[in-house]
């Protein structure tokens, strides 16, 4: 009897974390990013980039931005600090300012109020050393005006 006790109750602790589980919002539900990641391309070194990450409102209610959490000290987020009303539009900029040349991986966690699992932004791109971007700089331009008197 003590077994069968046991193991009702196990089946039944199970199906109630199952259920919370299934019913938890995601960030996903609450706002729509138009995009969650951006790549930056060839940037030069020690020179900040920004891009805006814009996404909106997908509840009837106001959305609080807890925090934007950068993986690393490089990356800057600025993040709207008021509630985003119901159906309406924002965003947050990505900043970054690289001092090691080499491809860069970065994230930002976003943080919603009232949902556990943030969600993440990213930004890519490779970092140039000044005189490895002023010769990607020419080849770009080479390339453009070849191209250009094809036409």
């Amino acid at each position: 009897m003590k077994k069968i006790m046991l193991a009702l109750t196990a089946v039944f602790v199970s199906a109630t974390l199952f259920a919370q589980n299934a019913t938890q919002k995601k960030a996903e539900d609450v706002v729509k990013f138009k995009e969650v990641s951006y790549n930056f391309g060839k940037i030069k070194q020690g020179v900040p980039v920004t891009h805006d990450f814009l996404f909106s409102n997908l509840t009837d209610k106001p959305v609080i931005i807890e925090s934007a959490t950068p993986s690393c000290g490089c990356t800057t987020p600025v993040f709207p600090q008021a509630p985003i009303a119901s159906g309406k539009a924002d965003k947050i900029t990505a900043g970054f300012n690289a001092v090691a040349a080499g491809p860069f991986n970065k994230t930002i966690a976003i943080k919603i109020a009232g949902i556990d699992l943030p969600l993440e932004i990213r930004i890519t791109g490779e970092v140039l050393t000044a005189d490895d971007f002023v010769k990607f700089e020419k080849e770009k331009g080479s390339k453009t005006a070849k191209s250009g008197g094809n036409k």
